[in-house]
Order: C-alpha cells, then structure tokens, then sequence
C-alpha cells in the first residue's frame, strides 16, 4: 500500500518531517522518524517554546529508506503503521511512502522487523506521554543534549509501559 505525507522544505531546500504527537486523557497519537536501520537520527530543530503540548517537537531530514512510524490508541487499543519512505519530491513537497507492516486488532498484519522495535517502543511511549513536550526517538550529537528527551535513554519505562509492550508483542 502507498501512503502520500505532506513535507516541510527546510531553508537549505530539504525535505523534513516532524516528530510528533502525544498523548491525551483516554487518546493519543505520535509519529517517530528513524534511519533505514532504524537508528535514531540527528534532528535539524527541536522547539523550545511555544505551544508544544502534542504538537510538533523535533524536525528530521527525511531520505528514501528511512522509516516513518505512525501510531494511535484509544484507552491502550493501539493502531501502529510502519512506512518505508520510497521517494521524496520536493517540488511538491510530497514523501511517498510503503506500508512495511500494521498493528491493528491485536496482531501485526507481517512479524515487524528487529531492528524497528526500538522506534515502535519510542511511538509507542511518545502516544502515552501525556501534554507530550519533547521528542523520544533522537540521536542527540554534538548539537542537542539527552536531556531534550521526555525519556532519556538509560531510564527505563513505567511497569503499565512495559505491560503494553508486552501486548504489542514488543521485546
């Protein structure tokens, strides 16, 4: 299935997507952006001010190859897309995308890959991250600290975190 998203243009001509999302009372909705590994990537911007609550948090440079995850849940029943960005037109600021695998109902439409576990977990945790502020899935580098984070790295999940984990048959 193809799957058409809307991109920003940076100042250098680029195509970018934001992290975004978060959670709400008994909702909530996130989109993470990850490498072709699904290695976390150096965002170009994150935002400090503003409205932030469940908006936009993190600005990415997106490439063909690179994964985009989008998920939602309504009172922990949650609904995952893993895309695989396919083309970027900047002319018309379109990312065209493949679906590589949906969680919806309880199961995974294909088993989803290793290597995009940690990204699901980040998309995962950003939808329950209530009036979320801060993006979850990013390399920090030499720009940004750790501490952007709503999550750092080294500090593990809540039990109700793992327990949806567990549901999502996420390791």
């Amino acid at each position: 299935m193809t799957v058409k998203l809307s991109c920003e243009l940076t100042k250098k001509n680029l195509p970018a997507l934001w992290e975004q999302g978060g959670g709400y009372t008994n909702t909530g909705v996130a989109t993470v952006i990850c490498g072709a590994q699904g290695e976390p990537l150096c965002p170009v911007y994150i935002r400090r001010r503003g409205h932030r609550a469940c908006s936009a948090h993190a600005l990415f440079i997106v490439r063909p190859g690179y994964h985009i995850i989008q998920a939602s849940h309504h009172r922990e029943d949650f609904t995952i897309e893993v895309l695989s960005v396919v083309n970027v037109d900047t002319s018309s600021q379109e990312v065209t995308c493949e679906l590589v695998t949906k969680y919806l109902e309880g199961e995974w439409s294909k088993p989803l890959p290793d290597y995009l576990t940690a990204a699901v977990k980040a998309a995962v945790r950003k939808a329950l991250c209530y009036h979320c502020r801060e993006p979850h899935y990013f390399n920090p580098g030499e720009r940004w600290s750790p501490q952007d984070s709503c999550w750092v790295a080294k500090e593990e999940p809540p039990n109700w975190v793992s327990k949806v984990y567990r549901e999502l048959g996420l390791k």
